[in-house]
């Protein structure tokens, strides 16, 4: 099954796409703006991590494809926990894709897998605190700043603050209600 946006398309990953991800992965641009961090990575090594995560029904990862730009990225809804009925959520897309409507489709489409059919109560996410582009994004998506973690994360030889943010299934179908996001246009 395909998760579908009013024009994206989330699917499950393919090894075909592996090059794909190894290019976004080791983008120096790319991982300025995202948190956490990573080595170079090749493409034996993300075929070996992709191997080991076929079947892991706590990390969800999907590309993301739209008709006209083909596949521009990743979406994903990791740690999730199924008692607790929460999961986290992120993105990535490649400069090319940015500024077209494309983040703020998919991730409207993943809270609606994520409330719709996993019945899930809660997607939490962060930011850094000078990313204005992701807080931009969240924002319109109904996502609410909760936090600040200070000096958080080391990244670029200095620390970084994160705001912490999250949303809930109630806020997204507030949400989608008084913007009618799902109508047919």
């Amino acid at each position: 099954m395909n998760i579908k946006g009013k024009f994206v398309t989330l699917r499950a990953m393919q090894r075909e796409d592996m090059p794909m991800i190894v290019e976004m992965f080791n983008d120096p641009e790319l991982e300025k703006s995202v948190v956490g961090w990573a080595f170079p990575l090749s493409l034996e090594q993300q075929n070996k991590w992709f191997d080991n995560h076929m079947n892991d029904q706590t990390n969800f990862r999907f590309v993301i494809e739209t008709p006209d730009d083909g596949v521009v990225g990743i979406a994903t809804l990791t740690d999730i926990d199924w008692k607790n009925r929460n999961a986290m959520q992120g993105i990535k897309l490649k400069k090319e894709a940015r500024g077209k409507g494309i983040a703020t489709d998919a991730v409207m489409a993943i809270m609606r897998y994520a409330f719709d059919e996993l019945g899930l109560h809660r997607l939490n996410g962060s930011w850094f605190e000078d990313n204005v582009a992701s807080q931009t994004l969240y924002q319109k998506c109904g996502w609410t700043a909760e936090g600040c973690r200070r000096e958080y994360v080391f990244k670029q030889g200095k620390w970084k603050n994160l705001v912490v943010c999250g949303v809930l299934a109630e806020d997204y179908y507030s949400l989608i209600t008084k913007c009618n996001y799902w109508r047919a246009n």
